[in-house]
């Protein structure tokens, strides 16, 4: 399988994954404040949700290896959150932590010693905020959410100056 990606900073690791009928470019926004902020970003092209999540997530990694991140916090909106959330199951070892955006409703645990940004839009009607709610309710110890007020389901893309600064305190990268 091969995916496109962008790596560009230097800093600490995020790769990011892009909602479904999105493109590499949806979250480029974001990605330069990040990269401003002295962030490393890795963004990949949209996944496709009829592969298996298990291929998806080695995919993932075999990227973090080709461009030699050894670990990152891994981060996806939508359907890219459902592979973002996938890979500590499966490569604990090389995620940091996880940054969910208006992540899909699935029946998936968190992993109990990974820690997780969950980030929502409140006026999301493609997946509505009681999901990310429930999500965190899981499992308090280990995550955070953090609301975009009046951000629908593309708040990274409409709001990418708030969702970077979520990203920035919560990582409290300096």
């Amino acid at each position: 399988m091969t995916i496109a990606y962008i790596d560009e900073g230097a800093g600490p690791a995020v790769l990011l994954i892009p909602e479904t009928g999105q493109d590499i470019g949806s979250l480029g926004t974001l990605a330069s404040i990040l990269v401003e902020e002295d962030f490393r970003v890795v963004r990949l092209e949209p996944l496709d949700p009829s592969v298996d999540v298990h291929d998806l997530v080695a995919a993932v990694v075999d990227i973090m290896d080709a461009v030699g991140l050894d670990h990152a916090w891994i981060g996806g909106h939508g359907f890219g959150a459902t592979v973002a959330r996938a890979v500590p199951h499966e490569h604990h070892d090389r995620v940091n932590g996880v940054l969910l955006m208006a992540p899909d409703a699935v029946d998936a645990s968190l992993v109990a010693d990974i820690p997780v940004l969950v980030i929502h839009g409140t006026a999301d009607e493609v997946t509505p905020i009681a999901e990310s709610e429930r999500l965190v309710a899981s499992a308090p110890a280990i995550a955070s959410l953090k609301t975009v007020e009046g951000g629908g389901h593309l708040f990274p893309v409409t709001h990418p100056g708030e969702t970077s600064w979520f990203i920035e305190d919560y990582l409290d990268w300096d």
